[in-house]
């Protein structure tokens, strides 16, 4: 009895001395250890991927930012004197040169830039004294309903078309209506946005008088402007978009899908589309980068009151504050439009993520 006991007890010791080892997790077995919140957040593709995109468009606004400023500086002789004429008084230039603070150390006139930019203060027009941010901020709407409303058309001209012509000519069928299609839409992207607005102009609005040809004050006066954005980068949308389609209809997927009797809206729509639109995306970020720098030129040919106009007038004027507020407008427009493609196409396809990471 009495050895019973004693095992007993040493059984018991033992026991709750292995209860209070702290446990050997073998590796592949057992649960794994949790990370803390902070490494988990590290190691999330969606933080790495959102860190590269902020480090390389602030990068990116660096060097833009720096250009603008160092635009004042590289054009030859006196900017001020070259706004304002040779007939000028001196002392009036000197005024002007004192009030932008062209006379001031380049560093402190970069380190007075940089804080302009912070607080909102682009500086101060030459010739009309007035604040460069005035005078954006009554140009910018216009020019930034025109670029949407071109790229609105683009997309809705591109999408519908690219998806008939990639169904019609898979697998080699329709021939004639691909070659048709492809020259058309090569010989539509190759024409100048600018070129085919002055041909828009003469056919429409002097030969025919069906649309106005200048301004914005009826809706009529869009048309003529969004048709010249928006038919070329259309053509090469729709061109993009139907070998994406072409491609995707043959998939196995696609296969699939068909031996299911899925609806024909759902399988195009809902299945092909969505795969094929990866690479016209990204493509339809660098078109609207360019539809934004495009409407210097065609709001030129219909003297649209927007920015396109203004730097124009800005640079024969030599206005060079101006001029440095409107090409970081364009330039941080540009930036911002890439940046929200990567988003979007990140996405899309969060595989792209993994493989740049």
């Amino acid at each position: 009895m009495t050895t019973d006991r004693l095992g007993t007890r040493r059984i018991g010791r033992v026991a709750a001395s292995v209860r209070s080892r702290p446990a050997v997790r073998v590796e592949g077995e057992g649960p794994a250890a949790v990370p803390p919140p902070v490494l988990r957040i590290v190691d999330n593709a969606w933080f790495r991927f959102a860190l590269r995109r902020a480090a390389r468009l602030l990068v990116s606004l660096w060097v833009l930012v720096t250009a603008a400023f160092l635009m004042i500086h590289l054009v030859p002789g006196d900017p001020v004197r070259s706004a304002l004429g040779p007939t000028a008084p001196a002392a009036l230039v000197a005024e002007r040169r004192a009030a932008l603070g062209l006379d001031d150390p380049l560093l402190t006139q970069y380190a007075a830039y940089l804080k302009g930019l912070f607080t909102g203060d682009l500086g101060v027009s030459i010739l009309t004294r007035l604040p460069v941010t005035e005078v954006v901020g009554q140009r910018l709407p216009a020019t930034l309903t025109l670029a949407t409303l071109a790229f609105l058309a683009a997309v809705a001209l591109a999408l519908p078309v690219g998806v008939v012509m990639g169904v019609l000519t898979r697998r080699g069928r329709g021939r004639r209506a691909e070659v048709a299609f492809t020259t058309g839409s090569v010989v539509l992207g190759a024409i100048p946005d600018f070129l085919l607005g002055v041909g828009l102009v003469y056919l429409l609005g002097v030969t025919l008088q069906w649309l106005p040809v200048a301004g914005n004050a009826t809706a009529a006066g869009y048309v003529l402007p969004v048709l010249s954005l928006a038919v070329g980068p259309a053509a090469i949308l729709a061109r993009i978009l139907r070998v994406e389609m072409v491609s995707v209809l043959d998939a196995d997927y696609l296969r699939t899908a068909r031996a299911k009797r899925l609806p024909v809206r759902s399988l195009y729509l809902g299945h092909a589309l969505p795969n094929a639109a990866t690479a016209a995306l990204t493509l339809s970020g660098l078109i609207l980068g360019s539809m934004v720098a495009g409407t210097v030129l065609v709001e030129n040919v219909f003297a649209w009151p927007g920015l396109g106009t203004t730097i124009v007038r800005s640079i024969l004027s030599k206005d060079y504050p101006l001029v440095q507020a409107i090409v970081l407008i364009y330039g941080l427009g540009v930036l911002l439009i890439n940046t929200a493609v990567d988003v979007a196409l990140a996405l899309l396809d969060p595989r792209s993520m993994i493989r740049e990471g």
